[in-house]
């Protein structure tokens, strides 16, 4: 038997429906898998229970003639986001160390009811503070990939870096991710894999620990664009526990799945044509304009103006957010609690917090903290606030002119660990093309395009009207089909 770990949900789950292997030989073949790939670092916490437990359902109702669940006999990864009852949750900060839910998130019971069963937490960013996934309490996760004729560790972007690296070694057929100002896409890209963030609202942010709360959605991460749709379906829906779910039904986005682009208008936004940007990216954003041409799509020049204000303004709103959210660590109810001998309540307090939160998330709340104080609100705060509104506003008006927007994911492919740990900006700037749909809260998918000189993959990225993921899927397979990306990295670990 071929090995079962190269295949990917779709291939898994119609394999498991026909009887050509057993969901329980899935299961067996990936927790050997991710047992073997300790190297990585991509997972935190490892549960062949679950994965098995889930398999050996699957077989059972398949053997009582019963119909199958949408995903039964497929084993996922689950980024450590998302609180899963019974099991160790803590957005990769020292701060949540032994913190074990008694409850689970919606999107991850989701998943468990459509048949899906679980490997493990995925390592992550610190409460998805990152663009590299160097800012974890639990170590780096690496990437799979290294440069042709290197050795160096590469980073697998972030925060979603443990369920890029996952998936890209083919330590799960997918995983899931967030997205708050690109960190389901730009890891996507920077391993060789598909990932869509879909409008903000289609899936619930109940039981996610929160990072910035107006940006932060779920999203599928996987080997290629059938697999996200399928994910996708399993993980949206209307929660009431959340305030910002979206009352809609579930479309059948595999159903509607086409690569056929006539009448369809893609819009390339002339200021996402950065100075300075690499040849290769620029050669591959104009082979993917040329993909979706040969789709029959019609290629318009677009302007967004506002483009070059959203990543300041992101940087303003979103540490702002986090400062809220991230206020209720403190050692009092949960997680860590450190204090010294003779502390009172407020010692407590900055003890626990200084040694629970990394550098990156101190940086953070320390920048929404001034942003959000009296002397500044308007100045920062209230600005940003305003910008966004013109960047969703730009958005409105290009969708006068065309239907889905085309540009590069990235602006470069993966670079090593330890090289942009020094100078957030350049590690901030990571997120140029990515931001700007996020503040929107606009559906946006990046795909595999090809490799660059140093036989690394690039990505490009797709946005879409509000509640069009169709639309985005639908180019994202019409570049798929004709990009025909079948590189993997090679299996070093």
């Amino acid at each position: 038997m071929a090995d079962l770990t190269d295949l990917g949900i779709a291939g898994i789950r119609d394999g498991v429906r026909s009887g050509a292997f057993s969901a329980l030989d899935v299961a067996d073949a990936f927790v050997v898998k991710v047992a073997k790939a300790k190297p990585l670092n991509a997972f935190l916490v490892e549960t062949p229970d679950h994965a098995l437990a889930a398999a050996r359902a699957a077989d059972a109702a398949r053997a009582a003639g019963e119909t199958l669940k949408p995903l039964a006999g497929v084993p996922i990864g689950m980024k450590d986001l998302f609180c899963t009852r019974g099991v160790a949750t803590t957005a990769a900060s020292h701060i949540l160390e032994g913190f074990v839910p008694t409850y689970e998130s919606t999107v991850s019971q989701n998943l468990w009811d459509a048949g899906a069963g679980m490997l493990g937490k995925l390592n992550m960013d610190q409460f998805a503070m990152g663009s590299s996934n160097e800012t974890s309490a639990f170590g780096n996760v690496v990437s799979p990939w290294r440069k042709a004729g290197g050795n160096a560790s590469l980073a697998p972007g972030g925060s979603s870096g443990g369920s890029s690296s996952a998936v890209a070694a083919r330590l799960c057929p997918g995983a899931t991710g967030t997205d708050t100002g690109g960190s389901i896409r730009q890891p996507a890209a920077f391993t060789g894999i598909s990932g869509i963030k879909p409008t903000y609202g289609r899936c619930s942010r109940w039981g996610t620990i929160a990072f910035a709360s107006s940006l932060d959605q779920a999203g599928p991460m996987a080997r290629d664009v059938r697999d996200c749709a399928i994910m996708l379906e399993a993980m949206a829906g209307f929660d009431a526990k959340d305030a910002t779910s979206l009352k809609l039904d579930v479309p059948r986005w595999e159903q509607g799945l086409s690569a056929d682009l006539r009448g369809r208008r893609v819009g390339i936004p002339r200021e996402y044509r950065v100075d300075g940007s690499p040849a290769e990216i620029d050669a591959l954003w104009q082979q993917g304009i040329d993909w979706l041409k040969d789709a029959g799509a019609e290629i318009v020049e677009v302007s967004l103006p506002h483009t070059k204000y959203a990543l300041p303004a992101y940087y303003i709103i979103a540490p702002a957010e986090a400062s809220s959210n991230l206020a209720r660590y403190d050692g009092v109810r949960y997680g860590l609690r450190d204090l010294p001998e003779g502390a009172g309540l407020q010692d407590m307090y900055a003890a626990t917090r200084a040694d629970g939160f990394g550098a990156e998330v101190k940086r953070r709340i320390m920048i929404g903290t001034y942003v959000l104080s009296a002397g500044f609100y308007d100045a920062y705060y209230t600005q940003a606030q305003k910008v966004r509104a013109l960047i969703a506003r730009d958005f409105e008006r290009a969708w006068d002119a065309c239907d889905v927007l085309l540009t590069p994911t990235a602006p470069s492919a993966a670079f090593a660990l330890g090289e942009k740990s020094a100078d957030p900006i350049a590690m901030y700037l990571n997120d140029v093309f990515t931001v700007p749909s996020s503040l929107a809260g606009l559906p946006a998918m990046s795909v595999p395009g090809g490799l660059d000189k140093d036989g690394l993959p690039l990505g490009l990225q797709i946005i879409g009207r509000p509640l069009d993921e169709q639309g985005v899927l639908n180019a994202g397979l019409a570049i798929e089909q004709r990009a025909g990306f079948t590189a993997r990295p090679d299996a070093w670990w």
